[in-house]
């Protein structure tokens, strides 16, 4: 079992910034990749962001220029930086994980999910 707990959500005016963070923490388990994605009221979950072990990135192209993702591999961490934040980035932000999990001898594939949290962009 791998926990995930994210923080820095808010509220915000249009054009600010806020940046979430998320500690991944488990026994006996290796990041493949993590990432946020968020929710919107009445739509579909959708990818934002994920980043690597290798470090690479990928974007949703409406963020493309304004989120940076990055994490600390020593601390399963990750980030979600996001500036000039717009109305249509409010969401339930939630930090994902992928990971390969020791059980026994045996390599477990896994992902888990955070709680979620809100980040409102008022106009």
């Amino acid at each position: 079992q791998v926990q995930l707990v994210e923080s820095g959500g808010g509220l915000v005016q249009t054009g600010g910034s806020l940046r979430l963070s998320c500690a991944a923490s488990g026994r006996r388990f290796s990041i493949n990749y993590m990432g946020w994605y968020r929710q919107a009221p009445g739509k579909q979950r959708e990818l934002v962001a994920i980043i690597t072990s290798g470090r690479s990135t990928n974007y949703a192209d409406s963020v493309k220029g304004r989120f940076t993702i990055s994490g600390e591999n020593a601390e399963n961490t990750v980030y979600l930086q996001m500036n000039s934040l717009k109305p249509e980035d409010t969401a339930a932000y939630y930090c994902y994980v992928d990971v390969t999990e020791r059980v026994v001898s045996t390599a477990v594939h896994g992902a888990y999910w955070g709680q979620g949290t809100q980040v409102t962009v008022s106009s």
